[in-house]
């Protein structure tokens, strides 16, 4: 994600997509975040345990930073592919792999689907994704030179992988699902660019677009567990809220501030399609302080916290895909 962070008076620029960041260190006592492993609730879906599996293999030292065109990120395909196979999400193309036309090195997006149940609603697609590349290597600190991008993005693709393991085994969606995993996001959401533009040449009926960023920690004091990139743009909060029986959605003014809408990968989807489009996030400018460094380690997440954001979500994405036609609607 495209974004701006500052901490009191101090002011710091974040690019997610195409450019570098100057970032100052945490106030002390302000970041409070731990690598938990507790289990969730029984009855939940997903726990802290499956979560810091996927995280630890995503943001470990052995892919290098998992960055466009590498070897490392070609290990987290494979990983993410095998995933898929085991969870019944099936090629949405002739394989997984959409090869990147916009990016000089090959790379790929992940790509599968899980075909509605419903005769005539599988026919509408939402389209869940989030970038699992990252930087790769950078200019060493203290002798580390991997940005492993634990949080950015391996904490979304996990999301991902998640909700389409549910649906995968559940197969509880009317409407169709894609779940899609974008490279070169960091080169400037050019895997988003790219599939969005494949897709709307094949005039697929996209109904809503749900892109997982930055989800590794909890936002600092809201009374909301996530908020979407783009509040006011469409309903989907209010949806969202209704189907989670709770205020798990809510409205980040730095978000709508900094215009974080137009800097994730959601952006090419509203561009090429003009339907409801939104990053759900939890980075809230007060509670990371390692965005694009080697401190973006698995031992600064909160699995609990994305375990649980995870179990949230859940019936809210199955509420949009088996609620009533065109009720997610842009303002």
């Amino acid at each position: 994600m495209k974004i701006l962070a500052y901490t009191f008076s101090l002011m710091v620029m974040m690019n997610c997509g195409s450019s570098k960041m100057v970032q100052t260190p945490s106030q002390s006592g302000e970041q409070k975040v731990t690598n938990n492993t507790a289990k969730s609730d029984e009855d939940s879906f997903t726990n802290s345990e499956r979560i810091a599996e996927i995280m630890n293999y995503l943001a470990s030292d052995e892919l290098k930073g998992r960055d466009s065109g590498s070897e490392g990120i070609e290990m987290a395909a494979q990983y993410i592919e095998n995933h898929f196979k085991s969870y019944g999400v099936n090629p949405y193309f002739e394989s997984y792999r959409d090869t990147l036309s916009n990016y000089k090195k090959t790379s790929y997006n992940i790509v599968g689907i899980v075909e509605g149940n419903d005769p005539a609603l599988k026919d509408e697609y939402i389209l869940i994704g989030a970038h699992y590349d990252h930087i790769g290597t950078i200019a060493p600190e203290n002798g580390d030179y991997i940005a492993n991008g634990a949080n950015d993005n391996a904490s979304g693709t996990t999301s991902v992988m998640e909700i389409a393991r549910y649906f995968g085994t559940q197969k509880t969606n009317k409407r169709s699902l894609i779940f899609a995993l974008f490279s070169a996001e960091e080169k400037g959401l050019l895997g988003s660019e790219h599939l969005a533009k494949k897709l709307k040449e094949q005039d697929l009926n996209l109904y809503t677009m749900l892109n997982f960023e930055m989800t590794g920690v909890p936002l600092n004091k809201k009374d909301y567990v996530v908020y979407i990139t783009g509040y006011e743009r469409s309903n989907l909060a209010e949806i969202s809220n209704r189907y989670a029986g709770e205020n798990l959605v809510g409205f980040l003014p730095t978000a709508k501030e900094f215009n974080l809408f137009q800097r994730s990968d959601n952006y090419p989807f509203h561009k090429e399609f003009g339907v409801p489009s939104h990053t759900l996030c939890t980075f809230d400018f007060t509670n990371f302080a390692f965005y694009h460094k080697v401190g973006d380690e698995i031992d600064v997440m909160d699995f609990e916290h994305m375990a649980t954001l995870v179990n949230k979500v859940l019936p809210v994405i199955e509420g949009i895909a088996n609620g009533p036609e065109n009720e997610i609607q842009l303002k």
